[in-house]
């Protein structure tokens, strides 16, 4: 029978407790949000709601088509300027998603005879990326500056290192510097996803790489989303002007794909230029990760200290994890739930993120539902 194997994954999915579901949310939730990547608090901004719009207004409810045709406006381009200067590099390109930009970077940018070194720890997309990619992949253990070394050293074609700033597990921080210098000791490129650096991380929220001093250089390509801190949708790449140019030409996800919708472009806009005037929100995002964990961990939970705005929480199973999640919703809270194989070592655990308009009456009774709620 036509896809009859689909039957057995998901009797095994169920066996394993690892079968997942849509659950819509209203407009309006009265739930505690601790699950959401809304780490500045500025996807329902008045002034992010106006921009996105404006841009409708303006600009219609779609793109029109792919960037190289009728689907870059003047929004666009004025949105790649903004965030390259804030991020302090040279250029940027606005993609349809992150997920896409991760694609476009790692792909273009790994030719035939190429080498990728990947970190164990890395998103979904750089993953599919390296998969994509025509060179050789290569992974080494999370955050290995020595295997890192070792990998580049046995390769004497072009090469290029790819991680997360701020892997989305657990929230710690890639060896940005010592990153670098490794690609440098073999002349390597290193591409690297701030995804959850940009807006939390840096002067103002300027992102990982400009806070280990790494914005505008030459051989550093930095991908971002527009869907996290900046509260809209879409991704972007950051980089050397040549790069971009080679990505415009180069790149199957920005060439095929209909351009971001105004609507979308228009809110980050808007959100980028509020973050430029209020910098503290990005200290506020990390103040209350830093907080939550303390008091996590005061009430003998088993959470991971956080270098950005992402807090996990270790549960004994996936059956568990699931299970408390479920009570925390019960009980008012929504955190997220990762399994396997979200997870690269295996291990199930509630993931909190910290957002920076969380009040401390917020944060102390997130930590009081999650503790009481407890396996």
């Amino acid at each position: 029978m036509a896809f009859g194997w689909i039957d057995e994954q998901a009797a095994a999915r169920r066996r394993a407790g690892l079968v997942r579901s849509l659950r819509p949310r209203p407009a309006d939730s009265p739930l505690l949000d601790l699950a959401s990547n809304d780490y500045l608090g500025l996807a329902r901004h008045p002034e992010v709601v106006a921009g996105a719009q404006e841009a409708a207004r303006t600009w219609g409810g779609g793109a029109t088509g792919s960037r190289l045709v009728t689907g870059t406006t003047e929004l666009h381009t004025a949105l790649e300027h903004e965030l390259a200067a804030f991020c302090g590099f040279e250029a940027a390109l606005v993609f349809s998603s992150g997920y896409a930009a991760n694609l476009a970077a790692v792909t273009a940018l790994a030719p035939h005879g190429s080498l990728i070194v990947s970190d164990a720890g890395n998103h979904a997309s750089l993953i599919d990326g390296c998969r994509l990619a025509r060179g050789t992949t290569q992974v080494v253990g999370h955050a290995d500056l020595d295997a890192v070394r070792k990998a580049l050293g046995t390769h004497d074609g072009p090469a290029l290192a790819v991680s997360d700033t701020v892997f989305s597990v657990d929230g710690d921080a890639a060896p940005l510097a010592g990153l670098a210098e490794a690609c440098r000791e073999h002349g390597a490129g290193l591409v690297v996803d701030d995804a959850h650096g940009l807006g939390v991380l840096g002067a103002g929220g300027r992102g990982a790489p400009h806070a280990a001093g790494l914005a505008g250089a030459d051989d550093v390509v930095v991908t971002v989303t527009l869907s996290k801190s900046l509260g809209s949708q879409g991704g972007a790449v950051l980089g050397p002007a040549r790069v971009v140019e080679h990505l415009v030409n180069a790149a199957r996800t920005f060439i095929f794909d209909t351009g971001l919708a105004p609507a979308a472009a228009g809110a980050a806009l808007a959100a980028l230029r509020l973050l430029g005037r209020e910098p503290e929100r990005a200290a506020r995002a990390r103040e209350v990760a830093t907080g939550l964990h303390a008091r996590l961990t005061a009430a003998g939970l088993e959470a991971v200290r956080p270098d950005a705005a992402v807090v996990s929480v270790r549960a004994p199973s996936p059956e568990e994890a699931v299970q408390w999640a479920a009570d925390c919703r019960a009980a008012g809270l929504f955190v997220g739930c990762f399994r396997p194989p979200s997870v690269p070592d295996g291990i199930s655990r509630l993931r909190l993120t910290a957002r920076a308009d969380l009040t401390e009456e917020q944060i102390e009774r997130a930590v009081q539902v999650i503790g009481g709620t407890r396996p």
